[in-house]
C-alpha cells in the first residue's frame, strides 16, 4: 500500500476516467442518474446512503438493457462491454464515490461498512480500478476468506493476471 502516513490516497493510472472502460465510462457520463441525481450528492455520506438504496446488483448494466443478439465472443455479453446499454447505478454511484477524491479513511469505511455487501462490494470495486495492483493484495487480504464479500473478491481476483496476486487460489464459483 502506499505511503500510510497520510490519508491521501493517489489514483493509479488515468486520473480522469477511473481507467473504466469508454463504454462504460460514456454511458455514465450521459446518464440522467449521474447528471441529475448524483450531482445533486456532495458528501460521502450521502453517496453511501444512495449506494445502500439503490445497489441491487454489481453487473456494468442494468439487467436486459442490452442487445447481444447475434454477438458472440467477448462481445457476447460475456465481459459486459460490447454493447451499451442503461449503465447500473452501481457504475455510476462508484464513478461518483471517484469523482469525491476519497481519503484512504473513507476507503477502508467502505470495505468494512457492515450494513450492506453491495456498499462493501463498491468500495472493493474503488480499489480495483484506482490503485497500484501491487498494492490491491494488502487491501483485499483481510477480506479474502469473508463470507458477505468472499465471492465478489473472487470474481475481481479472477480479472486479474498479475503474478504477485497468485496466492490466492480460490476459483470464481458458488
Amino acid at each position: 500500500m502506499a505511503s500510510k502516513k497520510n490519508n491521501l490516497l493517489p489514483v493509479f493510472g488515468n486520473p480522469s476516467t477511473m481507467n473504466l472502460n469508454t463504454m462504460v465510462l460514456t454511458n455514465i457520463q450521459n446518464s440522467q442518474y449521474f447528471k441529475h441525481d448524483l450531482f445533486a450528492l456532495k458528501t460521502y455520506h450521502e453517496v453511501v446512503d444512495e449506494i445502500y438504496y439503490k445497489v441491487t446488483h454489481l453487473e456494468p448494466w442494468e439487467k436486459g438493457s442490452r442487445k447481444t443478439t447475434g454477438q458472440v465472443g467477448m462481445c457476447g455479453g460475456v465481459r459486459g462491454v460490447g454493447a451499451g446499454g442503461v449503465v447500473s447505478s452501481a457504475f455510476c454511484l462508484l464513478f461518483k464515490l471517484f469523482t469525491l477524491k476519497l481519503t484512504r479513511k473513507q476507503v477502508v469505511g467502505l470495505i468494512s461498512h457492515s450494513d450492506s455487501p453491495y456498499i462493501r462490494a463498491l468500495g472493493f470495486l474503488y480499489l480495483r480500478f484506482t490503485q497500484p495492483p501491487t498494492d490491491l493484495w494488502e487491501w483485499f487480504e483481510p477480506y479474502a476468506n469473508d463470507t458477505e464479500v468472499g465471492y465478489t473478491l473472487t470474481c475481481l481476483w479472477a480479472t486479474f493476471n498479475y503474478r504477485s496476486l497468485s496466492r490466492l487460489h480460490i476459483k470464481c464459483s458458488t
